[in-house]
């Protein structure tokens, strides 16, 4: 019988549980179901060692995962401390007697080196992560009523934890700031180049110049485009020629450096992110994703690419980088450094950073992460999220990037009410969200398919440089495109008064009274109309441009572009009502609160409802969307219609499929994640779904008394699996516990270097004390201190929806099925994933880390 098949997922690592004595284990040998068993002794420390990291070996490991294909280097271990090899050389500790029996010294008494730590691409055991940190804890405790110093040690120790999320703020809020900065600036690089100094952008030159006007603010004699700089012209045929080529090669100029930067230095840093992260969050490691390096080049890549003009935002990957940020200090902490359960706390409240200042809304970050990225969210979590986006949003805000005194670019505040009648298209804008979500999701997921099983994936340069000059030549013609896709959602938005010059804004304005600054319902002028064109063309561009972009080897927001769509359906259907009213403010629907030239349509809510509408649609968000939303806008009185579009959107798109577009990238890309929203409901048993099957060869276990070194050795060189089952004999098949592949490995060549005698014939034993030994016999070899004393187990009829809950709520890794006391087999994560997969019609192959 086979433990597991091929599986990329870790099968086990045994939970810090203090052992059962010898006549607790006598007894547990007829129990036939130990589900969860009372801790017990937590001074008895030698039963709680942790376990080792692999040796590299000859023979694969199932826990690592092969890329196909791939020529990353996973050689970088910036995310976990690398491991010391040499594990000392000593005299032989000898041996003990307890009552006249011969005791063994445990080998694992002293710590060891890397103890405690993963293997790239494997899952983390969160019940012992949770079990060291509550250790370590109890120890801090009871020492600091020993001595002032070890009070002190305390109060630090409870501290740090404020103190990181301090930094992390301001570390994340600084970096944000400053890409904010720089994309403003190289977008308007591509443009033409400021005489008064060339670090500012094109409204920053023209903001102390006193020869602006008002019809002509963005132009200014200190601001000059590339044709007038080359040719000494402005208007004509040629000029425009010029501009249109410099736009072209600034964009390939700066797309070009980012791909090749994320190619050569950072493969990670490419993509949104919160995929991954969302993996990593649910314990799966994956070993430089959140390096110094993958921040680096992320941070100056997702400038170059969002300065380029593709269609992508910021957004999603400053998560990205906030989590960086949150992976890299904790390292300053040792509490943080050596466990990973409490690290991904750190990272869940990072993620909520990321979208403080990404969005200016640290209320709706703390919500994104407890809604759609964190995995384990105690409530202590979530104070720390909210100080740290609080601290990330006061950092940004002092740095003030895009000059308004705002933490965003689209600022803006309503005044005008909404009328109850508006619900009917604010919903229909939800629908359209829902059905637009839906199609982004499978076409993108199609294009991305196609990437991977094509010639295309094996030219990301090529391809990148191709979507960006298609981008850049379609986008040039029309002023909705050009423009970097924020200041077009900022346009959409606007909630047009006196003083505004958009063509957007540009009403016939015969019935404007001069003692208002705000323009009643007027009617719509020759620009309004064409600007309406040029809208209806740049959301086509939009729509299609979108799916090819998403999942290019560049840092690649899906925020943005997804509210771009939004409010540009939003601004034309808005527009068109207000249009309605005014020439038909005597029909029914308006008659009760729409008056002749009264200010009764605001066509910027409807775009900043539309906007909501498509990013619920693709993300299916709801709680932290609505939030956020309200945290660009100001206005509490909206949040009716947000709620109204952010629901119909995630039915209609749930209607039409469940995934949102991070969980299809996590099933596109093979990630070991078991998601928390689906329900199980097939009625199946864990004998269907564990190891071995009816027709795989026997179990392959250890039994506690009865092996050699070299049965040992030999059992490890034979097979592949992660971990053994330690059974009394192998005829009872009584469960004793649970041993890693890798403890095994490192404690035999441990023993060898630093216990003398240890041979291929010496005996190895699992038990507390070990029966006498023939004379001249080899000395043996005791690892009791690597086995999982209480492993998980449930029996053979246990329903899977129970056995999945156990997964999902406890963070397994492995679980044992008994019958009457006997060991029968064993179910991993990745063997549900595997199962779920097949119900649902869908290749259980595909479940590897690709």
């Amino acid at each position: 019988m086979i433990i597991c098949d091929q599986l990329s997922m870790p099968v086990a690592t045994g939970s810090c549980w203090n052992s059962y004595r010898i006549g607790q284990q006598q007894q547990q040998q007829s129990s036939p179901f130990t589900f969860i068993r009372q801790r017990l002794s937590m001074d008895n420390t030698r039963y709680c060692n942790d376990s080792f990291n692999s040796i590299r070996s000859s023979t694969s490991d199932e826990d690592m995962v092969e890329i196909a294909g791939a020529t990353l280097d996973f050689s970088n271990t910036e995310d976990v401390p690398p491991l010391d090899r040499d594990y000392g050389s000593g005299d032989n500790p000898g041996m003990e007697e307890v009552n006249g029996v011969p005791k063994l010294m445990d080998l694992l008494d002293e710590p060891v080196p890397g103890v405690g730590t993963y293997e790239d691409f494997n899952t983390i055991d969160w019940v012992r992560e949770k079990s060291k940190d509550r250790d370590r804890h109890r120890e801090i405790t009871s020492k600091s009523k020993e001595s002032t110093w070890a009070l002190v040690n305390s109060v630090c120790d409870a501290f740090s934890g404020w103190l990181l999320m301090l930094l992390i703020g301001l570390m994340s809020g600084a970096l944000a700031g400053g890409i904010d900065i720089s994309a403003h600036w190289m977008t308007d690089l591509k443009e033409g180049v400021c005489l008064n100094g060339f670090w500012f952008n094109h409204e920053h030159c023209c903001w102390t110049s006193n020869e602006t006007t008002f019809q002509e603010r963005d132009k200014c004699p200190q601001w000059k485009s590339w044709a007038e700089l080359i040719i000494g012209r402005t208007e004509g045929p040629f000029a425009y020629i010029m501009n249109y080529l410099m736009y072209v090669c600034w964009a390939l100029l700066f797309s070009f450096l980012a791909v090749t930067l994320v190619r050569a230095f950072a493969p990670y840093a490419c993509g949104s992110g919160i995929p991954e992260i969302k993996t990593i969050l649910s314990g799966f490691i994956i070993r430089g994703y959140l390096g110094k390096w993958t921040l680096v080049i992320k941070t100056i890549t997702l400038v170059l690419a969002v300065s380029s003009g593709l269609s992508l935002g910021k957004e999603g990957p400053l998560v990205h980088v906030a989590c960086c940020c949150g992976n890299i200090l904790c390292h300053l902490f040792t509490k943080y450094r050596k466990n990973e359960a409490k690290r991904r706390e750190v990272l869940s409240a990072a993620a909520a950073v990321g979208v403080s200042v990404a969005f200016g809304a640290p209320i709706g970050g703390v919500l994104f992460s407890l809604e759609e990225v964190s995995y384990y969210f105690p409530l202590k979590t979530l104070w720390r999220s909210f100080f740290a986006a609080l601290v990330a949003a006061f950092t940004l805000r002092s740095i003030n990037p895009f000059g308004n005194s705002r933490l965003v670019l689209f600022y803006v505040e309503f005044h005008t009410p909404w009328h109850l009648l508006e619900l009917i298209p604010f919903i229909l804008l939800g629908i359209f969200g829902g059905i637009w979500g839906a199609f982004f999701i499978r076409a993108n997921i199609a294009w991305c398919r196609r990437r991977k099983t094509t010639w295309l994936g094996h030219y990301p340069v090529l391809e990148v440089l191709v979507v960006t000059a298609l981008t850049a030549v379609v986008a040039f013609p029309n002023s909705y495109t050009r423009t970097s896709t924020s200041e077009l959602i900022s346009e959409l938005f606007n909630d047009c008064g006196l003083l505004d010059s958009s063509k957007l804004c540009n009403y016939d304005n015969a019935n404007v009274t001069k003692s208002s600054n705000e323009l009643p319902d007027r009617p719509a002028g020759d620009d309004v109309y064409t600007a309406m064109w040029q809208l209806s063309l740049a959301l086509v561009f939009k729509m299609l441009i979108t799916v090819v972009t998403f999942g290019m080897k560049v840092p690649s927001g899906l925020f943005i572009p997804s509210m771009a769509v939004g409010a540009i359906a939003g601004r034309l259907l808005g527009i068109g009502m207000e249009q309605l009213a005014y020439y038909h403010h005597d029909w029914a629907v308006f008659r009760g609160w729409c008056s002749p030239g009264a200010d009764c349509i605001t066509p910027g809510l409807y775009a900043m409802v539309g906007a909501a509408a498509c990013l619920g649609g693709v993300t299916r968000m709801t709680v932290s969307l609505v939030v956020i939303m309200f945290e660009l806008t100001g206005g509490l009185e909206y949040i009716v219609p947000l709620m109204a579009a952010a629901m119909t959107s995630k039915w209609v798109a749930d209607a039409i499929g469940r995934e949102g577009i991070y969980e299809a990238h996590i099933r596109l890309n093979g990630y070991p994640f078991l998601e928390a929203k689906e329900e199980f409901s097939h009625k199946t048993l864990a004998m269907d779904v564990m190891r071995p099957r009816r027709s795989d060869p026997p179990l392959s276990v250890l039994t506690q008394d009865g092996m050699t070194v070299e049965d040992v050795e030999t059992m490890i060189t034979d097979t592949t699996y992660s971990g053994f089952p330690v059974v009394v004999s192998h005829e009872s098949q009584r469960l004793v516990g649970f041993v890693l592949r890798r403890d095994l490995t490192i404690s035999i060549d441990n023993a060898r270097q630093r216990q003398d005698g240890i041979v291929s014939t010496s005996r190895v034993f699992f038990t507390e004390y070990t029966p006498p030994q023939p004379p001249n016999s080899p000395p043996p070899l005791k690892l009791r201190g690597i086995m999982d004393l209480s492993p998980f187990t449930v029996t053979d009829h246990t329903a899977m929806d129970i056995v999945v809950d156990i997964f999902r709520k406890l963070g397994l890794r492995q679980c044992l099925i008994t019958h009457n006391g006997r060991l029968l087999g064993i179910i991993t994560k990745k063997d549900i994933l595997k199962h779920v997969a097949q119900i649902a019609n869908r290749d259980p192959d595909s479940i590897l880390f690709n």
